[in-house]
């Protein structure tokens, strides 16, 4: 290599350390002169598709996701029936619902890994085929062994759904309407642990508890005729904008019927990612902001997950309750969650332009905004804290009520309280992390859901014993008290964050040009 060579290479980080400064110096114009003309956005389009054609996307990626929740949650009428038919106690029943969530955390990597290389569409209905197959199993099986292996497989191709609603959300949805579509996307996940125990007890009750899984392997053939038919490609690196055709074996029967109008701007497409990295949902985890906010939310999830586990059980033993009249209890799960995309996500979505305009960052509908020079941590987290302490009082009410046995109507107004402010927290959770880690939302999801299942399965494996010991108001107190003795590590993220991400993109812009120097040989 010659000197020429080297002078060429090390100037890559000045220009990049440049191109930061001119980012900050254009935004603090922006800030001065808000009606100045260079201000304008001259980027592409982020997504060609229609809004209503990216709202039935992320409907089907949504209702797609909603296979594993509600996976869990039609099982939860049937324990009690579980344990008696096969011979073993409720408590070797929890076990296999840890079980499921320690799966549900760890196939995602690999889904999303394959997702990121061949495309979302195929490891869809890739999932959604071993989906319908363990099912099956399970309607048969005749044993607590063989419940566990299948559950664990259902649990592992059922998971795969929820990391690629990330990763569609993040090919079709830019930062400023996150809060809305993330709400619809969040829909699934809540709408299955809401709608399950109601549809598990109706069919445990009168048709028994393998009528369960027949109904779970009829649901996700339902789920995988609707992806062939109508869910389309929206790997970036394969479709772009979505505008570029996909290969002939990846399209949907709606693509190969109708001949798509979009002319093709394959300048949007985005380099294809060589190899299959199921650790790449690791690597996320290694940036100190990215397992912050993961884990702080996964620790909020374990406690959610641990309410809606033995609210069926309780209202049984307290109330005397029917599987029928269980599982109507949970709807208020559903209604507070259905409910959070009118209030938590369009607040989330107001809160990010507002603070995009103190800031001075020009918002232009469906262009994705370069977020490196935007404190988008306070944009999110302003929402988040407020709602999070509703979320603590609110689990703490709940306990309460359940201990001193009160009227069933509060109980249920308090649960759906606690839904709908919960789903806010996850709904700006998932925003930030969207927004700190552009471009990688299936590693994201998977990463996202690892945390969140294996904390959510370490609390519904606790919860019960944790009752049986101290009763559940204490255990509700115990787990806010938790929430919040963790959330000051949530405050260094919003008062830290922004200054993290500047030092770290500054860091590896100076290293990779000092790098560049000592690789290059003298003359």
């Amino acid at each position: 290599m010659n000197a020429a060579t080297s002078i060429t290479q090390a100037p890559v980080a000045d220009v990049e350390l440049k191109q930061l400064n001119e980012a900050t110096a254009q935004r603090e114009s922006a800030t001065n002169n808000p009606n100045d003309s260079s201000s304008i956005d001259e980027r592409p389009i982020h997504s060609a598709l229609s809004e209503s054609q990216r709202s039935a996307l992320l409907a089907v990626a949504s209702f797609a996701a909603a296979i594993s929740p509600a996976s869990t949650t039609t099982y939860y009428p049937a324990i009690t029936t579980l344990a008696r038919d096969l011979d073993v106690s409720i408590t070797q029943i929890n076990l296999s619902i840890s079980v499921y969530q320690i799966f549900q955390g760890l196939a995602p990597t690999v889904a999303a890994a394959l997702s990121d290389r061949y495309g979302r569409r195929p490891v869809y209905l890739g999932c959604l085929f071993i989906n319908i197959a363990a099912n099956l199993g399970l309607a048969r099986q005749e044993n607590y062994t063989s419940l566990m292996v299948l559950r664990c497989l259902q649990s592992s191709s059922s998971s795969g759904t929820v990391a690629l609603g990330q990763a569609v959300m993040d090919d079709l949805v830019t930062s400023e309407e996150r809060g809305k579509y993330m709400a619809y996307l969040t829909l699934g996940l809540v709408m299955g642990p809401a709608l399950g125990p109601l549809i598990g007890g109706l069919l445990s009750q009168y048709l028994g508890w393998r009528a369960i899984f027949w109904f779970l392997m009829i649901l996700g053939g339902f789920f995988f005729v609707l992806t062939f038919t109508f869910f389309r490609e929206t790997n970036r690196s394969i479709v772009g904008d979505g505008s570029v055709p996909p290969p002939k074996w990846n399209r949907s029967l709606v693509q190969i019927l109708r001949k798509d109008k979009l002319v093709p701007n394959r300048e949007s497409l985005q380099k294809k990612r060589i190899g299959v990295n199921p650790l790449a949902s690791v690597q996320i985890l290694c940036n100190k902001e990215n397992f912050i906010v993961c884990m702080y939310g996964a620790l909020l999830f374990g406690g959610y997950a641990s309410v809606i586990s033995i609210f069926a059980t309780q209202l049984e033993e307290r109330y005397g309750y029917s599987q029928v009249q269980v599982g109507l209890c949970y709807l208020p799960f559903g209604v507070g969650s259905i409910l959070s995309r009118w209030t938590a996500g369009k607040m989330i979505d107001w809160n990010f332009k507002r603070e995009a305009e103190k800031q001075g960052l020009k918002i232009v509908k469906n262009r994705q905004q370069d977020l490196s020079q935007y404190d988008i941590e306070k944009a999110r987290l302003t929402i988040s804290f407020p709602m999070i302490f509703a979320t603590c009082g609110f689990v703490v009410a709940y306990g309460w009520l359940m201990q001193y046995n009160t009227h069933v109507a509060s109980v249920l107004v308090i649960v759906f309280l606690i839904a709908n402010v919960f789903t806010g927290v996850l709904i700006a959770n998932s925003a930030l992390l969207n927004d700190l880690n552009p471009g990688n939302g299936a590693a994201l999801g998977a990463a996202m859901n690892l945390t969140r299942c294996l904390m959510g399965a370490g609390g519904v494996a606790a919860v019960t014993p944790l009752i049986n010991k101290i009763g559940i108001g204490y255990t509700a107190t115990a787990t806010a008290g938790v929430w919040l003795a963790v959330l000051p590590a949530l405050y260094v993220v919003y008062s830290k964050g922004y200054t993290w991400r500047k030092a770290a993109l500054r860091s590896s812009a100076q290293g990779r040009g000092e790098g560049s120097r000592v690789a290059s040989p003298s003359p």
